[in-house]
């Protein structure tokens, strides 16, 4: 079979029932013209923004005043203006739904399981809404959470954002640094963490790393510990700002919801970029963005609805996280799964997505290929009849894990492979319903994106591979980085590669009928098992250990995937002993966490640093990689350093062969 051979045809009945030709019909009224196929509706989208983003408002029925203009300053990017007159809130339009039916579901690995129905749902927020008002919360501030994926996650998000305050998360198992690094610079008013987590089937206390933390967010007025392990009161009682959340919740019966309607562009959401280059970026997101995007791609794309189950294996610290809570947005369920996607066996979620009728489980690229090579095959062991979509994202999807879906995983499924990012909280290519899904190919351009592949002359390319552009302003783009006066790093970060136009840091082909492949990133972002990380976040983590002198950290794609390689140069008269290797990954896990710790650790006699002074990753990233793509070698202040690095990367067998 070749790559243009359909893996899976939609049925005409499912593409009857399927949202999108509803939305279809919509757009043909309001344009005065029939479509009548995916890529004439997607032209229009991009062609006719103004008219499409409306329709999308009515069509998804935006809880909030629209207002007249739908576009402002259109052509600019950064600086277009979507709905400026426009008041809503995010927390509303998810919380449209009421009544016994499951809200959400929560499973802690074989530890912990709870069920949330739409009252219950709504009575939690209430009481937490109550509980930051006490606390003086208002609307910009900040509430940051050190969370576990679970149902207490979810509530404090709507509760935060129901009256305007800015959320921001990561997991559990980020190491005090890492927190930091992220919650340091936003400085919150309310810590959220749990009293620890079970992962692997192990008990993972945090009272520890919670106390550090709080040492050194002096803005934080009120942490909240929630109840996990058992342990919320004891915990709780070791800081002075600190409260067992249960004890914070006592006096606060659950009442009508109140609901702040603030502007389109008003902040929701801070996300971090990985930290490649110091620091992780804050980039600051909109409600109004967000629910656009959101509503677009989970009620358009992936077809969710009232009824449905969507299962998304995630941590608080990925994007995925934020998305999959949207999907409250849909009337649908959401199923959070936390600890080991490994635990006890690879068959574990297959088996929830199995005992909770998901019909929408999410994953990734990784974890497909995890499966194929442990030749599961939960299509032939579960009851999967319910299962309708299963999305991959974090990284590409090889051709092979393609064949193992409709093999061994969910024959009957369509595989929609979705790639965008943190920078957008959303896709910008992605699964539709109404087409085929062939091998090792992602589906379509989403709606409203004009994405292209850019060539090094700022052109589109005819064909072949080339950056990944957005030529046009999405709504769901940043409002901004957080204190970046002038927007100059967030300028910097998209828009100086190709002036007015986003550059996304992807290697990408469009295909002859409208599909996507993706190559990998252009940039020195690492992705193991699709979780972005940064070399700032590890460097700061080795290069504070005495025995080392200098070290370089790069990716190495292999099989799909990509294993984080650390060169070390050791200090004066050490050497790259097992004791430190152990020492260097034991720094890494607790410090950051544990997806930075490197696959391999190579002893160099030097690191390869430009004539300013600068690290130079991308020359030994393309070293490892067999990239033929020549380096300026002029440019390097010791260009012998790679010389030097290539012969131990050969002597490791880290090199590729010939």
């Amino acid at each position: 079979m070749s790559r243009t051979d359909p893996l899976w045809t939609p049925s005409p009945d499912a593409v009857r029932r399927a949202p999108i030709m509803a939305f279809m019909a919509d757009a043909s009224k309001r344009a005065g013209r029939v479509f009548n196929t995916y890529e004439e509706l997607h032209a229009w989208s991009v062609e006719d923004r103004e008219a499409f983003w409306s329709l999308l408002w009515d069509f998804c029925g935006v809880v909030g005043q629209k207002g007249e203009r739908m576009l402002v300053n259109g052509e600019r990017m950064p600086g277009a203006e979507f709905f400026p007159d426009a008041r809503l809130n995010f927390a509303e339009n998810l919380l449209g739904g009421s009544g016994p039916e499951e809200a959400i579901v929560f499973r802690g690995e074989d530890k912990v399981e709870r069920r949330l129905s739409w009252d219950d749902l709504r009575a939690l927020v209430s009481r937490l809404q109550q509980a930051l008002l006490d606390a003086g919360v208002k609307a910009g501030d900040r509430v940051a959470a050190m969370m576990p994926n679970m149902p207490e996650t979810v509530a404090c998000m709507l509760a935060a954002t129901s009256i305007g305050a800015i959320w921001s998360s990561c997991s559990p198992d980020f190491g005090e640094q890492g927190v930091l690094d992220r919650f340091g610079q936003i400085e919150p008013v309310v810590f959220v963490a749990c009293d620890g987590y079970w992962y692997a089937g192990k008990r993972i206390a945090v009272a520890d790393k919670i106390g550090k933390v709080l040492d050194k967010l002096p803005s934080v007025r009120l942490a909240l510990i929630v109840d996990y392990l058992g342990e919320a009161e004891e915990v709780a009682a070791g800081f002075d700002r600190a409260t067992a959340l249960e004890t914070a919740l006592r006096p606060c019966a659950p009442k009508p919801l109140y609901f702040e309607r603030l502007a389109f562009s008003h902040p929701l959401y801070i996300l971090f970029s990985s930290g490649t280059t110091g620091i992780p970026k804050c980039i600051v997101h909109s409600a109004g963005g967000t629910l656009l995007q959101h509503f677009k791609e989970l009620r358009l794309h992936a077809g969710i609805g009232k009824g449905d189950r969507l299962f998304y294996f995630t941590t608080c610290g990925w994007m995925m996280w934020n998305w999959q809570a949207s999907a409250l947005l849909t009337g649908a369920a959401v199923i959070t799964v936390d600890g080991s996607p490994g635990y006890p066996d690879l068959n574990y979620l297959w088996q929830v997505v199995a005992d909770e009728k998901v019909t929408h489980y999410g994953t990734s690229a990784r974890f497909i290929a995890g499966c194929r090579k442990a030749e599961l095959a939960p299509a032939k062991t579960l009851d999967l009849d319910a299962l309708r979509v299963v999305f991959s994202t974090g990284s590409p999807l090889l051709p092979e894990d393609y064949d193992w879906v409709y093999r061994d995983g969910a024959p009957n499924v369509l595989l929609g492979s979705i790639a965008g990012g943190t920078d957008i909280c959303g896709c910008f290519v992605g699964s539709t319903p109404l087409l085929p899904v062939r091998r090792g190919e992602i589906q379509c351009r989403f709606l409203g994106v004009d994405a292209v592949a850019y060539g090094d002359d700022g052109q589109p390319v005819s064909g072949g591979r080339g950056e990944l552009v957005c030529r046009q302003p999405l709504p769901s783009m940043p409002v901004s980085f957080w204190d970046d006066p002038g927007n100059e790093r967030y300028k910097d970060a998209y828009f100086n590669t190709f002036p007015g136009v986003w550059a996304h840091g992807d290697f990408i082909e469009f295909t002859e009928h409208g599909g996507a492949v993706i190559y990998g990133r252009s940039d020195a972002t690492l992705n193991p098992g699709g979780v972005r990380i940064g070399t700032a976040e590890i460097y700061r983590q080795v290069e504070t250990i005495a025995e080392v002198k200098d070290s370089l950290v790069v990716g190495r794609q292999i099989e799909g995937d990509v294993e984080v390689v650390l060169l070390v140069v050791p200090a004066e008269s050490k050497a790259l002993t097992d004791d430190l290797q152990k020492t260097l990954k034991t720094r890494i896990r607790q410090g950051a966490s544990p997806r930075h710790v490197p696959k391999h650790i190579i002893e160099v006699p030097d690191i390869p640093y430009t004539r300013s002074g600068k690290k130079v990753e991308l020359a030994v990233a393309r070293l490892i990689n067999g990239s033929s793509k020549a380096d300026n070698r002029d440019a390097l202040g010791n260009p012998e350093a790679l010389d030097r690095i290539r012969d131990c990367l050969d002597e490791a067998g880290l090199l590729p062969k010939e």
